[in-house]
């Protein structure tokens, strides 16, 4: 093999976006399969586009996956979004200790990629059996809340209410936003049971396994917290709460949503809204009915998504907030962009741009792209570019009604998400250069 593509094959951060290739190939070939298939019939973008959000942990799907799918598929589905949620490098690692007892240096470096750990040490071997307990734990914790309830208030059978819980958990969980109901998760929007647990699972999942770790440990001194754990819980917090309030006042007297729920049911369903925009996707209400400033503030929160390392998309709340701080430190003139008494490295002020930058332009290209092939109209065509990249899975009905060129550019549009777009872009690199020098400088006039 030529020593190019060799060295390129042993680069994790290349690594990373073909292992999700080869999942997903998997995957499609299994939902081929006419045992996938409720009627027995195949088709190829049906199970290639599942598989796409499946892997990618979006949820957008242009079939129902309640009825399209048997029980096979279905399991087939879950599989997926747990491979995809937990990562797939992370997953082929854990497989090798599991297998061989040990970790060698080119398993740690792709641990590494995967988990955004600092080290390749014997501490990535530890972050990621800590990571495959705590994932399954809190999965099996929502699991059994959400059974309990299915079986108590639903009627289900045991094996329903089960096979239901143990879904939507793990969907919660990593921010998938499939669901087993025609109508995703609309019957249960006032339901406190079925709608608490699973944002409760969405947040931990999409929070981050660095932020998780470390509240683990010092939640009672949040002084002694790292700026990024500052960034996401702080940066977190503000989001939920202002896509709350602007659900709350924007979705109030819409007879089509909010308006005909009492005042605890609207804060429920606010709060859900809330959580679910950040990349979860479960409906729970109908976003083709949403007033168009509603649609705004849930493009904005579907963009940025929630936490580095973890199960969410978009640009992630850490490059927003970042970014927020840069514009403050230029607006007062100062050299350096300082959060929490630490200065932020200019490297790091690179990368959130660049993630920015690169997220606008998918954004753009996308939406572009399916307007063309597509013939719809803008708003919701942005609506589900953006859905898609930010690996979300909201949608205001017109996922099923795309044609396949279409369907091809929201695939593209999901796995650049998931993947990440440095990520992709640094795996597309065929080699690095350090320069060895340095132009004179200059200050050309900016705005």
């Amino acid at each position: 093999m030529d020593r190019r593509i060799s060295a390129a094959l042993t680069q994790p951060v290349r690594l990373v976006p073909l292992s999700f290739f080869g999942v997903i190939v998997l995957g499609t070939v299994l939902l081929m399969l006419p045992i996938s298939h409720a009627d027995g019939t195949v088709d190829v973008m049906a199970a290639a586009f599942t598989t796409v959000s499946a892997v990618c942990v979006t949820g957008l799907a242009t079939v129902d996956t309640s009825t399209y799918w048997t029980p096979f598929g279905q399991v087939v589905i879950l599989l997926l979004i747990q491979v995809g949620g937990f990562g797939i490098m992370t997953l082929a690692t854990l497989l090798s200790l599991l297998i061989r007892g040990r970790l060698g240096v080119a398993g740690r470096l792709r641990a590494q990629a995967e988990t955004h750990a600092f080290d390749v040490g014997g501490g990535v071997t530890r972050l990621i059996r800590r990571i495959a307990v705590r994932m399954l734990l809190a999965e099996a914790v929502v699991a059994a809340l959400l059974t309990i309830r299915f079986r108590v208030a639903y009627d289900d059978d045991l094996g329903t209410a089960l096979w239901h819980g143990v879904f939507h958990a793990v969907s919660a969980f990593n921010n998938a936003g499939f669901a087993l109901y025609s109508n995703n998760l609309v019957g249960f929007v006032t339901d406190p049971f079925i709608c608490l647990p699973i944002c409760a699972a969405i947040i931990a999942g999409g929070i981050g396994y660095p932020v998780y770790f470390e509240l683990a440990r010092r939640w009672r001194r949040p002084h002694e917290w790292t700026v990024h754990t500052r960034l996401t819980v702080g940066g977190t917090a503000l989001l939920l709460i202002t896509g709350t309030l602007a659900y709350l006042a924007f979705e109030w007297t819409n007879p089509e949503t909010m308006g005909p729920m009492s005042m605890p049911e609207k804060l429920l369903s606010s709060v859900t809204a809330s959580v679910v925009a950040r990349t979860a996707g479960f409906n729970t209400i109908d976003y083709g009915a949403i007033t168009a400033a509603t649609l705004v503030i849930t493009l904005v929160l579907m963009f940025v998504g929630g936490g580095s390392a973890g199960t969410a998309g978009g640009v992630k709340v850490t490059t927003f907030f970042l970014l927020g701080f840069l514009i403050l430190a230029e607006a007062r003139g100062e050299d350096d962009v300082v959060v929490g008494r630490r200065r932020i490295t200019a490297a790091a002020q690179r990368q959130a741009v660049s993630v920015a930058l690169l997220g606008v332009g998918s954004v753009t290209l996308g939406t572009i792209a399916v307007v063309v092939v597509s013939g719809l109209p803008l708003d919701v065509v942005a609506f589900e570019v953006i859905s898609a990249f930010g690996t979300v899975g909201l949608s205001t009905g017109i996922t099923p009604s795309l044609n396949v060129p279409a369907q091809l550019v929201v695939m593209l549009l999901m796995f650049t998400g998931r993947v990440g777009t440095v990520t992709l872009a640094s795996a597309l690199a065929l080699r690095t250069r350090k320069r060895y020098y340095h132009y004179p400088e200059t200050h050309p006039i900016v705005g």
